[in-house]
This record gives structure tokens, C-alpha cells and sequence, in this order.
């Protein structure tokens, strides 16, 4: 530890490591997560760059776990690399349920209502990172405005309103306006309108005869005004880590503990693995941490 501009070293006979993922390391996601990761905006602190589970492998931790998976999420395309305090997690956009998306080639690219948005908003930030120019566009219209969560609502939105479709298509930067258009109009014609609309269930309503269909909540674009937000992937967490047993100890490449070291949270392996229901990481994080700091403080005082 550093105190007044001097290195301290203090001996423990038990160490808790939680500093979380790789998340903030550009290079390390671009190694390990794949092409392009390194363009991701990340959700939180600059700092978590995997250094600590670098120093844990380095001294014979097993690493584990879906290495090249994460959380990320739809993010403000405009928000800085890193969180920002001010702002705090409002640059999510998660209302896409209740409308539809489109890239910079004006297509539609994933079902918006494969599911309820908790199972759904930690893949699809991928999925939007995969996109020409990183980047996608959520289109409302006016019968889903109370719908839309609070972070909507900001001042920091990379947003377009209008009151045509043809208009509110001309106004996405970086996009073919053309192709986005007509990619609405047949998405508003394959609509089963004659299925209910209910958010509060996943409702049946969908979309038929496209080459990506809308499973549930597909409502027609026809109410003035509309409404484009550009978002980007924001990456939250790294799913790979360390090994560790049910007792939180930091498992060797040999297989036994290693003596003395435990760790919890988001630089543990294994519990994540390709997608993340929402909550499930504070979940992680309190059941983990209590058993690795009483197994810490066991292994300290015993």
C-alpha cells in the first residue's frame, strides 16, 4: 500500500481479492472478448483492468469461466469512454422492447421482444457492438413515450424527434435514411394487429413474413411524434476470473487451494456464462463476499 508517497508492504495471513473484471483494459478485451472490444465504451470505473487477477495467475491461480463473454449493455453512443459520477447508469437505454432497432445500413438486426428486457439487455450490447460503425438507432413513436424508462429523459441523448417517419429517417447521422425508412414501413406491415399489446406479459403480439421477427410487443410506428436514440455498447462486467471453491478459496492450476487466498465478485470465473439475468451480479457479489471474508477471517485468527 502507498501512505504519504511511500510504499508500505502488509503482511496478512489472509487476503480477499475483489477488484473486479478486465472491463476497463482496451487490450485485454480486444484479446480476449475479440475484435473491436476495444471500441466499447465501459460503464464504470477506469480502473478496473484486470490487474489483480494478472498478479493472481501469475503466482498459479486456475483461471476459468467464459473468457471471451461479458456483460454490455445498449449505452449513449455519444457518453464518455468511462462512467461518468454525474450521470451515473442513465446512459442505458433498455426501453427497446417497445420499439424497433436499426443499423447504420437501416436494417433491423435482432428480435426487440425475444424476451423480457432483464434477460435480454446484457447480450444485446454485443450484439449492437457487432454492427457496421458500432453503433444502432432505437425508433419509438408517441403510443409508447410513458413506456420509456427515465433515462430517456435526460440531457446527455444522441436523440432525433419528428413528426413523419420519412422525416425522423433523414435525420440519423451515419445511416441510410432511405433503407431505414422502408425497414419500418414493412416491420409496420407485418404487424398481427389483431394480437393485444400488453408490457406487462410477453403478449404474442408479433410480426409475421420478416427476415427477423418481432416475437412480442410489436406495435406499429404511426403516432407523431417519433422518436430515434443512437446508442453504442456499454460493457459492464468480464465474465472470466479466477477458480475458486464454495469456501471462496483461489484455486491452483494443481487443483488444491491456494493457502491464504480468497476472492469474490467480478473477478471470479464461472458463474456468468454467455448471457445474465438482471441482479444476478449483486447476488454474486453479497453471497461470495460473505463467504470469502469469514473464510478470510477464519483462516486469520485460526
Amino acid at each position: 500500500m502507498k501512505r504519504k508517497g511511500k510504499t508500505t508492504q502488509v503482511k496478512s495471513r489472509a487476503v480477499v481479492l475483489a477488484a473486479g473484471g478486465f472491463q476497463a483494459n482496451p487490450e485485454w478485451r480486444a484479446r480476449y472478448l475479440g475484435p473491436n472490444w476495444e471500441l466499447a465504451k465501459v460503464r464504470g470505473t477506469r480502473f478496473n483492468t484486470g490487474d489483480v487477477i494478472r498478479m493472481a495467475l501469475e503466482v498459479g491461480a486456475a483461471p476459468t469461466g467464459n473468457w471471451s463473454g461479458c456483460h454490455a449493455v445498449a449505452w449513449e453512443r455519444n457518453a464518455p469512454e468511462f462512467g461518468d459520477l454525474a450521470v451515473g447508469d442513465q446512459f442505458q437505454k433498455h426501453s427497446y422492447p417497445w420499439g424497433v432497432y436499426v443499423n447504420a445500413l437501416g436494417r433491423r438486426f435482432v428480435d426487440e421482444g425475444a424476451d423480457f428486457r432483464n434477460y435480454t439487455y446484457a447480450k444485446y450490447g454485443r450484439v449492437i457492438l457487432s454492427q457496421p460503425g458500432q453503433f444502432a438507432w432505437q425508433i419509438f413513436d408517441a403510443k409508447v413515450k410513458a413506456q420509456l424508462r427515465d433515462e430517456y429523459k435526460i440531457r446527455q441523448v444522441t436523440k432525433h424527434t419528428a413528426d413523419s417517419l420519412e422525416e425522423l429517417c433523414g435525420k440519423l447521422e451515419d445511416t441510410d435514411g432511405e433503407t431505414a425508412l422502408r425497414e419500418v414501413r414493412e416491420y409496420n406491415a407485418a404487424v398481427r394487429t389483431d394480437v393485444p399489446f400488453n408490457p406487462n406479459v410477453k403478449d404474442g403480439r408479433r410480426t409475421e413474413g420478416l427476415a427477423i421477427n418481432k416475437s412480442n410487443w410489436a406495435n406499429t410506428l404511426d403516432t407523431p411524434p417519433f422518436e430515434a436514440y443512437a446508442v453504442t455498447c456499454g460493457i459492464t462486467f468480464t465474465f472470466g476470473g479466477l477458480k475458486i471453491n464454495t469456501d471462496a478459496q483461489v484455486m491452483s492450476t494443481d487443483g488444491v487451494p491456494i493457502p491464504g487466498l480468497y476472492a469474490a465478485g467480478e473477478l471470479v470465473g464461472g458463474i456468468f456464462w454467455f448471457n445474465y439475468p438482471g441482479g444476478s451480479g449483486l447476488t454474486n457479489g453479497s453471497v461470495f463476499g460473505r463467504i470469502a471474508g469469514a473464510s478470510a477471517a477464519k483462516a486469520a485468527t485460526g
